[in-house]
Parts: C-alpha cells; structure tokens; sequence
C-alpha cells in the first residue's frame, strides 16, 4: 500500500472527528475547515515521517495552526446574504440560546484556554495527550484548565442551566 493509499484512509476515517475538533476551537464550520484543510496539507508533507497513529500528529498541527492563526489575527470577513435565513422552530431558541450563552463564554477565555477545555472535555483527551497535542507540559495543562473553568464559574453571563447543555 502506497503512502498516498494509507493517508487517503486516514482521511476517509479520522476527518469527522478531526472536523468537530477544528470546529469547536473556532466555531465557525467554514474556519473549521479551512483549518482542517492547512493541518492535513501539513500532514502529507510529514506523512512518511509518522510513527504509528496519525491522529495525535495530526490534531498537534491543528493546535498549532489554529494558535498560528489568531497570532497572525487571521479572520474571514463576513459574507452577506441577499436574503435572511429563516428563523429557528420555537421550541429550539431556548437550547439554541443556552449553546449560545456557553459558546460566548468560552470565546471570551484565551485561545490557550479555550483549546485545553475544548480538547478535554469535547474530546475527552488525557492531560497528557493535551501537553502532547499543544507542545506543553501537563502542569500547564492542569492550570490552564483551572484557571479557564475559574473565569467560566465567574462569568456572570453563564447561568447555572446553560452549564448542563
């Protein structure tokens, strides 16, 4: 099997997941994966390099492109729309505002912040696999988390409610 055959399986399996986790560093689907785009054109240039599963390698560059990004103060413009969309079924507003809510309070924490959250509890990864991912230690992890799950117990927009989502 060739190495263009192995990374086209790799991509066919582990894009899904990858997507969700470009998605929620940066909430936005069409940044998400332009994000994933950039990380697995990194991927390929390394992709003979790799030892063992590629996931890890791979969801380390995501990381790392999408601190590069807000680094570089990289955003896409608004697009507008000739017509508005059609609004939300009413009895999906009050979930929609609860997500919301929780959205906005972690897009006011630190991207370094936002990104350990999102891989520990969105991903379900280890500390260890998070120092791994971002190039940091387990310490920094640890309170990074805590210093992010501090400023969202804080945040006086958070209800108690929209936490259990």
């Amino acid at each position: 099997m060739t190495a263009s055959d192995t990374f086209a399986e790799f991509v066919a399996a582990r894009s899904p997941r990858l997507q969700r986790t470009a998605y929620l560093l940066t909430h936005d689907w069409g940044q998400a994966e332009d994000l994933l785009q950039t990380a697995l054109v990194r991927a390929w240039g390394a992709w003979t390099r790799i030892d063992g599963d590629p996931e890890p390698y791979v969801r380390k560059i995501l990381v790392n492109v999408y601190a590069s990004w807000w680094r570089r103060r990289w955003r896409h413009a608004e697009q507008p729309m000739s017509q508005v969309p059609e609004p939300p079924a009413a009895d999906r507003v009050a979930e929609v505002d609860k997500r919301d809510e929780v959205w906005r309070a972690l897009g006011r924490l630190p991207r370094r912040q936002r990104a350990v959250l999102v891989l520990r509890y969105f991903e379900d990864m280890t500390e260890a696999q998070i120092a791994e991912a971002m190039s940091i230690s387990v310490g920094t992890v640890k309170s990074q988390a805590k210093r992010a799950l501090e400023k969202l117990r804080l945040d006086e927009s958070l209800t108690l409610e929209a936490l259990h989502t």
